[in-house]
């Protein structure tokens, strides 16, 4: 995915950048107002992430005369340490389609991201997700592989299902973790057994495997000939 930071703050820049580009994102910088507008009209990005108090003008503006003068829809995630609702009303009033209150986790920061690229693309609407003969109808929550229906408890479906939305790339161990249990992640390695439950009933009946475990990396859900930790 092509990102667009348009963020002030160097320092918050590099480590949000870094973490994207660690996932396999592509992102550009601007760091003022004028020179975020002047990137985000030329309509490179697939979403906008935006500060909302920057040099030059604020984001909210950058954000009005994107959408009014430029025509330019590219999703926006506004970044804000504003957290009154009159603040975030305004942010949103003037274009953006998500807002995330500084101090914030890079993986919800991921996730919203994310979300707001899906309902860009129109893969919200799609219907069922398919990984191989793997299938997965978000609106009805039943699972199929080969046909066969398969029985999944609630976690082991939000498992899959953003999984299944990842088109093959590597999933940190810390993106699942906040998935299930935001910033109040249970003691132990509470993720690895559900992981070992989803990996039972998606793949251990079945002679191609597909979720994947790399071990320092996280988890993947493709079709691959490559063997992986915990594979078997």
């Amino acid at each position: 995915m092509r990102v667009l930071l348009i963020e002030d703050n160097a320092d918050l820049a590099a480590n949000v950048g870094d973490y994207l580009e660690a996932l396999g994102h592509s992102v550009d910088f601007a760091y003022d107002g004028p020179s975020g507008l002047t990137a985000a009209a030329a309509d490179q990005a697939d979403v906008l992430i935006l500060d909302r108090l920057l040099p030059g003008f604020d984001g909210a503006t950058l954000c009005r005369r994107l959408r009014s003068e430029y025509g330019i829809a590219v999703p926006v995630l506004m970044l804000t340490a504003m957290d009154a609702v009159d603040d975030r009303v305004s942010g949103l009033d003037s274009g953006a389609d998500d807002y995330l209150v500084k101090p914030f986790a890079l993986a919800e920061l991921v996730a919203r991201m994310q979300a707001l690229h899906r309902r860009a693309s129109g893969a919200v609407a799609a219907g069922a997700l398919h990984v191989a003969d793997l299938e997965y109808d978000p609106r009805t929550m039943e699972a199929r592989r080969a046909g066969q229906l398969l029985q999944l408890n609630r976690t082991m479906r939000r498992l899959l299902d953003f999984l299944m939305r990842q088109d093959g790339r590597i999933v940190s161990r810390h993106e699942l973790e906040y998935l299930l249990w935001g910033d109040d992640v249970p003691d132990g390695d509470v993720l690895r057994a559900h992981m070992h439950a989803l990996r039972n009933v998606i793949d251990k009946p079945f002679p191609v495997k597909l979720l994947h475990t790399l071990r320092g990396s996280g988890f993947r859900l493709a079709v691959t000939d490559v063997a992986h930790d915990d594979d078997c």
